[in-house]
């Protein structure tokens, strides 16, 4: 199964480090990022887990809830905790996923459905594509899909630009051009005619064609 956006975000139940989780109840009307790690005690993901940490309350800001998720029993996730904050300086302060029967990874098509077995014994390269980024929107759909290799940290500053962008595009039917940053200029959605966005944008925009239109970052 190969999840793409746009797809419902597929629903469980899980054991995570806070408790059994329905994990569409546990997202309830926010945005969520679900980030996934092939082993616990694995190095990349130390430092993963801890920046993630630190973030938080800029997630939190955003109304998105942090999730993580690791093939590990969430015994090993509390052990494994006490070795982010130790190297890190934070320990995880959002739930971790107890995934020992594969049953997340493969509902979200990380591992193959016909991979056999429980976590006992699977080494990180055995579950090297349990790598994965979900961003997933308050409608419970898939609104971002990351897959990186073991060997690279993920850039979760990206992961925080890449909501700013989606979040202004709900609020405000703009567009984000390449590398934008907070407070750069946006581009108006080809869908707003010029006469809902003179309505919309009343201190007007520059046309440089008529599908890319450019206009001031607006004011939450």
């Amino acid at each position: 199964m190969t999840l793409k956006i746009g797809d419902t975000a597929p629903d469980f139940e899980a054991s995570t480090t806070d408790g059994v989780i329905q994990f569409h109840n546990w997202i309830g009307g926010d945005w969520c990022v679900l980030f996934s790690h092939p082993k616990d005690f694995t190095p990349v993901c130390t430092t993963e887990l801890g920046s993630m940490a630190k973030l938080k309350p800029e997630f939190d800001k955003r109304g998105v809830k942090i999730i993580g998720l690791s093939v590990d029993p969430v015994d090993r996730h509390a052990e494994w905790s006490k070795d982010i904050e130790e190297t890190q300086g934070a320990a995880p302060n959002y739930p971790m996923i107890g995934d020992t029967d594969l049953k997340v990874a493969k509902l979200y098509g990380m591992l193959p459905a016909e991979a056999e077995g429980t976590s006992e014994g699977r080494t990180p390269m055995d579950n090297a594509t349990v790598r994965n980024v979900f961003v997933i929107g308050p409608d419970k759909k898939i609104r971002l899909v990351l897959v990186y290799p073991m060997s690279t940290g993920r850039n979760f500053d990206e992961i925080l630009r890449v909501i700013d962008s989606m979040q202004l595009t709900e609020k405000h039917k703009v567009a984000t051009p390449v590398n934008w940053k907070q407070g750069e200029d946006v581009i108006i959605v080809p869908a707003v005619s010029d006469e809902d966005a003179a309505k919309k944008f009343p201190g007007g925009w520059k046309t440089l064609k008529p599908y890319l239109r450019v206009v001031p970052q607006p004011e939450d």
